[in-house]
């Protein structure tokens, strides 16, 4: 075995549990500053500087844009299908301060002291090293700058009613976070990591998204129906071991029963940071 392949064969997944399947990118495009930053606002200035990095299909990062007018926001994922998705959403709204690029978030390919903000929103629990990820994203911030993320706390999810597909939901789901490399729990321990990254200074909030009018679990619920059998989540269950297809059906089945209950409640609590020097 060459000292190549054992590198390789020791080094962590670092994979994206979701993939980018449509379903993935329906629940996605739902998200603004308004529903999923809204501990940044008080912090955005017109004319800054923001990278937002894990900008998905682009919502946030164009909302952002906006809200920082005249400023520039540079929106950066690893999939170009991504960011080529999210720079047609910025030119359909108009919105010309926005520009996207593919990047790699261990190695950002700007000098030092380059932003004013760097934003990222449930990024941090897909890495297998977010410290790593955070001191980076510290290299590229100027003095003054902040660094604001925000992650889903898997450990705090609430379901309601108690429906077994769904209790199998959440056991799979969190194996197969753990062996792609992440953190289903990564909201709790943001604090900890940005401290470790070097950052001297970190304010912590939290929030939650809510489902439970028709409407909303009619999106939700389908969302993941869907996702279950259909996205990465599934063949990644699958090749991990921890669900067969026939598991993974039952959970979609769940959901639906889920979705039609109009006593079904979901409840995501997520951890936040802003951490300055």
């Amino acid at each position: 075995m060459t000292d190549q392949t054992a590198s390789s064969e020791s080094a962590p997944r670092d994979q994206y549990t979701h993939g980018h399947h449509e379903s993935v990118l329906r629940s996605h495009t739902w998200r603004t500053v308004a529903n999923s930053a809204a501990y940044l606002i008080p912090e955005l200035a017109a004319g800054g500087v923001l990278l937002d990095v894990g900008c998905g299909p682009g919502t946030i990062t164009v909302d952002l844009a906006r809200r920082i007018a005249p400023g520039r926001v540079v929106g950066l994922d690893a999939s170009s299908e991504i960011v080529e998705r999210a720079a047609g959403l910025a030119a359909d709204a108009g919105v010309h301060n926005a520009q996207f690029q593919v990047g790699n978030i261990y190695a950002l390919d700007f000098p030092d002291a380059s932003f004013d903000i760097v934003h990222a929103h449930q990024v941090m629990q897909h890495l297998a090293r977010p410290v790593a990820a955070m001191a980076e994203i510290r290299r590229v911030l100027r003095p003054g700058g902040v660094f604001a993320a925000r992650d889903v706390d898997y450990g705090g999810v609430m379901i309601a009613p108690v429906i077994d597909g769904l209790t199998e939901w959440m056991r799979v789901y969190r194996e197969v976070h753990y062996w792609n490399g992440g953190d289903p729990d990564a909201g709790r321990s943001l604090k900890a990591w940005a401290l470790a990254a070097g950052f001297t200074s970190v304010t912590s909030s939290a929030s939650m998204w809510c489902f439970a009018s028709d409407a909303e679990r009619e999106w939700w619920g389908e969302s993941w129906a869907v996702r279950v059998t259909e996205s990465s989540f599934a063949a990644h269950a699958i090749e991990a071991g921890v669900a067969e297809l026939a598991d993974l059906k039952r959970m979609a089945a769940a959901w639906r029963v889920w979705l039609r209950d109009p006593t079904g409640w979901f409840g995501m609590p997520h951890g936040e940071i802003l951490a300055r020097d």
